[in-house]
């Protein structure tokens, strides 16, 4: 499990997404039951670093800190400016050596310049993308998406979108009670939904009345029923052929595919949280069976209910929902 996180600048960083990952990383959480990381920022000459804002940061650790290091994340930075030698190299040697590397923003361009991209998936900011795949043609860059993570390269887009990876790493190493947990404290939501494509060219319009927020909120509180499309429209006053376009517009997704993920999400907290069999968690959450459980979890996690479970159960906190609860 992630330790040590290191975050690595050099001239030019911005500070808000070196922000995000101190805020993500670095925060005491242990008065929420959450482990804490041992986070240091580090430059390959300590000393002042200038930002993009043009103000300076006093960095105290050079790049050896690195060796330790369980996560290694790269924030955004300059993507034209040349890139310390050292710094490709000490990339390279810790996803050698087995630990995670991250990128916000731009940073995946660094990524990009010490091969780490070369046979991945891989994202940043939408208005970076195509840029990243001329530069880097053997890099396979999904424009789409809000992070992506393949073989211990977690690339994510801009700004914002490093808290999604950051929450996204929570989830993975330490279930999603942990990462609702720290949503909640950070006040975002634990995992957006859609990707890139919904920021593009103002896609979310402008609503004449109330947004889709109430009836988001009402399927959360009902995901236990079959929520068809035409009901749903029918609460929020359109036709199902509007309702839909809307949805996707607001949420960057179809209804069933949110609904699916909340169902998941939800089933995730209850395998974690209490002893119900998987039928009967399969039942609170609106699948119709085990085996459609299993096959969501398994797409989404690479797990079956059973080894989630066994993987992210929390022990003492832990309670038992009654049954018709």
């Amino acid at each position: 499990m992630i330790s040590d996180v290191v975050v690595i600048v050099y001239d030019g960083v911005s500070p808000f997404e070196l922000g995000v990952v101190c805020e993500a990383w670095g925060v005491d959480r242990t008065d929420m039951g959450l482990p804490t990381f041992d986070l240091a920022v580090v430059t390959p000459e300590p000393g002042q670093v200038r930002t993009s804002m043009g103000f300076e940061l006093q960095v105290h650790h050079g790049l050896e800190r690195v060796r330790s290091a369980d996560l290694v994340v790269v924030p955004a930075v300059p993507r034209h400016a040349p890139v310390p030698s050292e710094v490709l190299d000490a990339l390279r040697e810790s996803h050698e050596r087995g630990a995670r590397v991250m990128s916000v923003c731009s940073g995946a361009f660094v990524l990009g310049e010490a091969g780490l991209l070369d046979g991945r998936r891989c994202t940043a900011h939408w208005m970076q993308t195509d840029e990243l795949a001329a530069r880097f043609p053997r890099a396979e860059v999904v424009p789409e998406v809000l992070y992506v993570d393949d073989d211990r390269v977690l690339t994510s887009a801009g700004t914002a979108a490093g808290i999604d990876a950051s929450l996204y790493l929570w989830r993975e190493e330490f279930g999603a009670a942990a990462a609702s947990l720290v949503a909640r404290r950070m006040v975002v939501p634990p995992q957006r939904e859609g990707g890139q494509a919904q920021f593009i060219d103002n896609p979310v319009p402008q609503c004449d009345g109330e947004t889709l927020g109430p009836v988001l909120t009402w399927i959360v509180e009902h995901l236990q029923e079959e929520l068809p499309v035409e009901e749903l429209a029918a609460r929020s006053a359109m036709s199902p052929r509007t309702f839909a376009r809307r949805f996707r517009a607001e949420t960057g997704t179809t209804p069933h595919a949110w609904i699916t993920t909340q169902r998941v999400h939800r089933a995730e907290q209850l395998l974690e949280q209490t002893d119900r069999s998987v039928d009967q968690i399969a039942a609170d959450v609106g699948f119709l069976n085990a085996a459609t459980l299993r096959h969501h979890l398994r797409r989404v996690r690479g797990l079956s209910p059973q080894q989630y479970r066994r993987r992210f159960r929390t022990g003492p906190r832990r309670e038992t929902v009654q049954a018709g609860a």
